[in-house]
Order: C-alpha cells, then structure tokens, then sequence
C-alpha cells in the first residue's frame, strides 16, 4: 500500500508543507538563473560604464531586499490560502465540497502568487532600468517576465504533484468536481514554454538586439546559444518528464488495476488524484470496475436462486416465455416425517437441518451434470438435460439419487425418499412477462414426483422409473434391479419400477 495512504492527516500534511516551501524555493531560483543568464548575454553594450554601475548598485541592493521580502509575503500568502486545506487534512473528516476544491485549485492559486510576484519585479527593475533607456528596460522586463514564466509553469507542474496524495483523499469514492483546472494540453503547454518558448524567445532577443545596434561578437553569440541549449536541454526535460508523469502515471495506474480485473479482482480501484479530464479517466475506471463488481454479485445470486446453467443461458440470449421438448431426467427428493420434525424441534433448528440436507442435494446434483431446479418446503426437484444438453440425462440423474440417498443417511435425524424419471419433457420459462422462472413441464416429472412418495415407504427408499433405466447407460442400469409394476397415482399406465440396494 502506498506510503500516503497510510499517513495521518498531521504527518501528510507536514510532509507536503514542507515539500511546498522547497518547490517554492527551488522554482523561484530556476527562475533567477534564468534572468541572471538572458542579462548576462543580452544586456545592451550601449550603456556606459558609469551609468552601469549606477544602476547596478541600486539594482543589487533593490534585488536583495526585494527577493527576501518576496519570499516571505510569498510564502505567507500561500500558507494563508492553503490553511483551509491543511485544517481540514489534519481533521481527518470526510472531504467535502469545499474541501475539494481547496486541493484542486491550490497548484493554481500558488502559482498565481507567484506570477503576481514576478510581475511587480518586472515592472520595478524595468522602472529602474528606464534611465538608461527604453531599450534596457525592455531587455530588463522581458527576461524577468520570461523567468517568471519559467518559475511559475514549473512550480505549477512540481506543486501538483505533490498534492497528489491530498487529492487522492479529497477525492476518494468520488468524481472530481466541475472546476477550471488545466488539463493536459495546458500542462504540455506549460512544458512547452520551459523547453521551447522560453529558449526561442531568448534568440529572438538575439535578433532584436542586433537589429537595434547592439554589438555581440561572434564569442558571445556562441555562449549565449549554449547557455539556451542548456536551459532547454536540462529544464525543458524537467519539465516535459513532469507532465508526461503528471499523465503516464495515473494512466499506469488504471493499465495496472484493468490487469487485475481481467485477473478476476473485481475489487481492483484506482485513487483519484487529478481534478483533470486525467481524473476523470480515473474515476470512470472506478465506476466500471465497481458495475463489474456489482453485476457479477448479481449474476452470483441469480446462479445461486435459479442455477447457474439457467443463469448463463438467460445472459447469452433473449429471455422470452415458452421453450422447447428436450430428453430430460427428474430426481424428486422429500424428506421423510418432516411435520413431525417440525413439530418436536425450533424453527431455527429445522432450517439448520433443512440447509445440511439440502447442501448435498445440491453438491451430488451439480457433481452429476443437473441444477436443482427448485426447493418446495422439505423436497427438491433435480434436472439433468436441461438447459444444458447432457449425454446421458437419465444415467446422470440415478447416480445423483443413489448418492443423495447415501448422503442423506450421515445427515442426523435425516430420512429421504427419491424418486427418478426420464423421458421428453418441456423445459423453458413459465410465468407473466414480469415474473417468470425456468423450469421442466411433462410426464417424467410428474412420475418422479409420485415415485418419491412411494419410496418413503420402501426400504431402500430409493425408486426409479424403467424409462430411465432404459435410457440410462449400461454402466449405471446394472447398478439397479427392476421389480413389480405399479399404476401410481393420477396416471392411466402402470410403471415398472428399479430400486438401487443400499
């Protein structure tokens, strides 16, 4: 788990004030390299010496005095316009509307402190300059102007990075909320500025300076374009690897966390820490791993209250009411002297004995290839056939009944009847248009249903039909012996029936 979600509010909060006074510091510096390096190349050569150092001496002093007084109302107008942000971090409560902007908007509040800044320096030194001539305050605001730039694009990029950690709490299990941040053209703009802009206007400041007649030797020229490819080469790719990662990060993030849905980890989030269109990107992964995760909850449940062949046939293909005769096999299970179980236990216990019984009806029914269609009180009616085709329904169905009928013997208190059928039958969707279940309508349900309640009364209590023994494989048919015909209940034909020794 990543460092900062583990912090405090107290601890992240320190960690990223202090991380913010040395982006302060360090943007700011990169700045004033670069207007010490544009004067030192493109002051005018027009200027003489005594006026030179006259202005120098009260440039220096001004420059001092300036620049610490800059850093320190700078620094205390940002932490101002930061305590919000702070405050609520350190409490430790749920962020809020408020509080999310506070994060979000703070890289580009700061940054405007900064220019602010860097604005009146310009316009200082260019009144200063002024004396010496239009020329030389021109030269000298535009390289505070363009250093200024420098300064605030890149402590933009550096101060939103380090509130990712904040933002990522301010925005955890929601979307960022609609405000005007810069997006990922403005933050490849920014890196365009330090890595292009700014070098190119420093040649064009080259040119103009030679048209109005200043006098650069072909040695200064040549310092002054390494001094460029430098600040290009090293600047500018600072900050193009700041916005690309600004970018590529969460981007690796979301990659990352769909690797793990396509692994199965339906649990697989991402942390939203950008109130950009990146943000987005991030909490819309989130949504759809989450509708992922729901739907697959639900398709669990589904599987689990009508099966899960049901289940997956009703998802691959229109659900419509009626079906088809297909070869099936029914099981019927009952237990036996449930009312009197009923009556001598509490409810409580009889739904725990009922679930035991039923949990290996279901395991011996879904190890044979069948779904128990569905659960009447204390029975259960098995398919095997339908809705998924079976190779040999009936043989599938006896080795299920002959196991429920084992199985149920370890169960306390537990005695069962079965009764198992084969035939064609009608298996499809019963029901309204609003609520309807899957399930099998025919004579061999019917006979497996009567066949239970005759084998309560056998001692094997275990009975099945010779239309599944005759459809059931060789294999399994030997494993059962045929008796007496019977005509059960509600039928015209009498019935053969086999029963498996116990």
């Amino acid at each position: 788990m990543p460092n900062e979600l583990v912090e405090s509010g107290d601890e992240l909060a320190d960690r990223v004030s202090k991380r913010l006074d040395r982006i302060g510091i360090f943007g700011n510096a990169i700045g004033g390299v670069i207007v010490a390096g544009f004067l030192f190349f493109l002051f005018p050569t027009t200027i003489s010496d005594d006026e030179l150092d006259r202005l120098l001496a009260i440039s220096g002093p001004v420059s001092a005095v300036g620049g610490a007084l800059f850093i320190y109302l700078g620094r205390t107008w940002a932490v101002k316009r930061s305590e919000p942000m702070f405050e609520w971090l350190r409490s430790e409560r749920p962020a809020g509307e408020q509080e999310r902007r506070a994060v979000l908007r703070n890289p580009l509040e700061f940054t405007k402190i900064v220019a602010l800044f860097w604005g009146l320096a310009a316009l200082v030194f260019s009144a200063i300059w002024l004396d010496a001539g239009v020329v030389a305050a021109d030269v000298i605001g535009t390289t505070i102007v363009l250093g200024g730039l420098t300064a605030c694009a890149l402590q933009y990029l550096l101060v939103e990075r380090a509130l990712r950690p904040v933002a990522a709490r301010a925005l955890a299990g929601g979307d960022p909320p609609d405000l005007p941040v810069p997006g990922v053209a403005t933050r490849l703009t920014m890196a365009w500025v330090l890595a292009t802009g700014v070098p190119v206007l420093g040649i064009a400041g080259f040119a103009v300076a030679d048209i109005s007649g200043a006098d650069l030797d072909r040695d200064q020229l040549i310092l002054a374009c390494l001094f460029l490819a430098t600040a290009a080469i090293v600047i500018g790719l600072a900050a193009i690897l700041l916005a690309a990662r600004s970018v590529a990060d969460p981007v690796s993030g979301v990659r990352r966390a769909l690797q793990r849905i396509e692994a199965g980890d339906l649990e697989a989030r991402v942390d939203v820490d950008d109130g950009s269109e990146v943000g987005l990107l991030q909490a819309g992964f989130n949504r759809m791993a989450a509708g992922l995760q729901e739907r697959e909850r639900m398709r669990d449940l589904f599987g689990r209250h009508v099966g899960r062949d049901v289940a997956s046939k009703a998802m691959e293909q229109e659900v419509e009411l009626g079906g088809e005769v297909r070869e099936i096999a029914a099981l019927f299970v009952d237990l036996v002297g449930s009312t009197t179980l009923a009556a001598r236990r509490p409810p409580a216990e009889v739904v725990e004995l009922l679930n035991g019984f039923f949990r290996a009806v279901v395991e011996a029914t879904e190890r044979h290839g069948g779904f128990v269609n569905k659960f009447e009180g204390d029975a259960a009616l098995c398919v095997f056939g339908a809705p998924t085709e079976s190779e040999d329904p009936a043989g599938a169905a006896l080795a299920a009944a002959r196991e429920i009928r084992d199985s149920a013997r370890e169960l306390p208190e537990v005695d069962v009847g079965v009764g198992v059928s084969a035939g064609e039958a009608l298996a499809g969707n019963v029901g309204a248009e609003e609520r309807f279940e899957y399930t099998v309508i025919g004579d061999p349900v019917n006979e497996a249903a009567r066949l239970c309640e005759m084998a309560k009364d056998r001692p094997e209590r275990l009975l099945a039909s010779e239309a599944a023994l005759d459809r059931a494989s060789a294999q399994e048919a030997r494993k059962w012996s045929l008796g007496d015909a019977v005509t059960l209940r509600g039928r015209d034909e009498p019935t053969r029936m086999a029963t498996a020794p116990r």
